[in-house]
């Protein structure tokens, strides 16, 4: 009898032991992305935050607090690409969301294909793919780690948000075209839309949603983080006289929600969508859902960081993450699904608001520039249209006309530095082609040279002062270098994950390499990131 009780006791051990014990690896990753998140609005709004979403994060989660982008343009394209790849566009390829191709003689987008067509809509909003991109990502390497069994799925409002991070051999990636009010996709993934998707586009969840309008989570009095909600500096809707609450909209607007908060509902339903419809997380290897929320990037551009919108809109976000973790704890276990959160770059404040407060700021009207130095370049030289095109604050001088006419690209580099540097709001302008040897303070030279693709580049570069802003005073924008550009939120939970931080400067190429370690597979062929170490203790 002592001997089975002593046997009982073991095998209770044994089972209590096995059960708070990690599985051997995660059913799911799960990687989100939120569009234009500065790393400050994780505590900005954290007081009104509830308990299971951000707040969630914070608690539960490793937070890297000094994660920065570690190249320049600091756009979404090169963002979402850089965190899946662990690597820069200096390496990766897509060295914005358009560029000047010198072989097209014309720009092009970063996910265009057109031997693709679209499924699941009319038109060419799914003429796209992910051959533009020159190395594999991280997603790429869990199903070459697996021999394809682990299934990867890109969800997102934004075309490259759901392509550049489901990478080469994803099983699916999908989109919103605001035509239709449907999630597509491309002939590069498949021929038909799954009937779950087509059942999902059959619920018009983007017209019931817009129906509703838009009106304040609270009391808009109680929005105190936020600027006053009538400002000159914030940009209307089309239908609107004046940027404030309540914004209507009709059912026929579809696009709209894409700066409505209800983006980041729509996108929450869809990724549980894609989860049951190809039963993510369900077999034997782990799976990966790749989820970009693209509603943010919208409202912060029309309204500003710091408008009522853009907090009403954190506050809605919070309440849809907080549902979608228990959606995943009821669906997978706690703890037995990776998540990372972060973003592809953050934004300044508007010109106007900055203004308004005696901060640095100014305009530039980028064409009225280029306009004078194709000026001077014709004067001097006898070449019209010298400069071909302006692509993350890049020029692309015309080097056959110069070349025909033997006139030394280095002399039209200087004229051209000279005549930026001269321009009121552009700190200093340099050669791409000698950013090695050129004047520059670090982060900057790292940076530069880091979103330096030599083939996809151009050949100089213009710096704008910090605060300042291409275009008119209202709304906000970014793409430079600086801090409230670059520096990004990166928090860890779930699977392998014990609660921390760590005020180590860590960079956005480190995030791919760290779920690489995690998963025990290879690292992206193009990556230069390092493993955050610190999750690991």
């Amino acid at each position: 009898m002592k001997q089975l009780y002593t046997a009982g006791i073991l095998l209770m051990l044994a089972m209590n032991a096995a059960a708070q014990s990690p599985a051997p690896k995660p059913k799911i990753v799960v990687g989100m992305m939120v569009d234009q998140m500065r790393w400050d609005y994780l505590y900005r709004y954290a007081a009104r935050y509830g308990n299971g979403g951000f707040k969630r994060l914070l608690r539960e989660g490793f937070k890297c607090e000094q994660t920065y982008i570690n190249y320049a343009p600091t756009v979404t394209a090169c963002g979402h690409t850089s965190v899946y790849t662990g690597s820069s566009p200096a390496v990766h390829g897509i060295v914005d969301n358009d560029w000047y191709s010198r072989e097209l003689q014309r720009s092009m987008y970063c996910t265009e294909d057109s031997t693709e067509t679209t499924v699941g809509a009319e038109g060419k909003a799914g003429n796209m793919s992910p051959r533009n991109l020159l190395v594999s990502t991280v997603t790429d390497e869990l199903r070459l780690a697996t021999n394809f069994r682990s299934k990867v799925v890109g969800v997102a409002l934004k075309d490259r948000a759901s392509i550049l991070p489901a990478g080469h051999t994803a099983n699916a990636a999908f989109w919103y075209d605001g035509k239709s009010g449907n999630f597509i996709s491309s002939s590069y993934y498949m021929k038909a839309l799954p009937e779950w998707a087509q059942r999902f586009n059959e619920q018009q969840l983007p017209v019931k949603y817009l129906d509703n309008g838009w009106e304040t989570l609270y009391p808009i009095s109680s929005y105190t983080q936020s600027d006053a909600d009538n400002k000159d500096y914030e940009k209307s809707f089309g239908h609107e006289k004046a940027p404030v609450f309540p914004h209507t909209f009709t059912g026929r607007e579809k696009n709209s929600i894409r700066t409505t908060p209800y983006g980041n509902t729509l996108t929450f339903a869809f990724a549980k969508a894609a989860i049951e419809g190809y039963a993510l997380g369900a077999g034997t290897e782990t799976d990966f859902l790749a989820v970009s929320f693209s509603s943010p990037d919208a409202v912060g551009h029309q309204f500003g960081p710091n408008s009522i919108e853009e907090e009403d809109l954190y506050l809605r976000l919070d309440k849809d993450l907080e549902a979608f973790f228990t959606y995943l704890d009821k669906r997978f276990g706690k703890g037995n699904y990776l998540y990372f959160i972060t973003a592809d770059h953050g934004v300044s404040q508007s010109p106007g608001f900055l203004e308004t407060h005696r901060l640095p700021t100014g305009l530039l009207d980028a064409d009225a520039v280029l306009k004078d130095i194709n000026t001077a370049i014709a004067e001097q030289f006898g070449v019209a249209n010298g400069i071909v095109a302006l692509s993350a604050y890049q020029l692309y001088l015309n080097r056959p006309a110069f070349a025909a006419r033997n006139i030394p690209l280095q002399q039209v580099i200087t004229l051209v530095t000279e005549k930026l540097k001269a321009t009121p709001g552009i700190a200093d302008a340099v050669s791409l082609h000698d950013l090695g040897t050129a004047a520059l303070h670090e982060p900057l030279r790292t940076m530069l040279i880091n979103g330096y693709n030599k083939q996809r580049g151009g050949d100089v570069i213009l710096l704008m002062q910090a605060g300042w802003k291409d275009g008119g005073r209202s709304g906000a924008t970014h793409g430079l270098w600086y801090p409230y550009d670059a520096h990004i939120p990166l928090v860890w939970m779930g699977w392998g994950i014990k609660p921390g931080k760590t005020y180590r400067t860590t960079g956005m190429t480190d995030i791919a390499p760290t779920v690489a370690a995690l998963l025990n597979i290879q690292v992206p062929g193009g990556n230069i990131g390092e493993v955050i170490w610190e999750v690991f203790k």
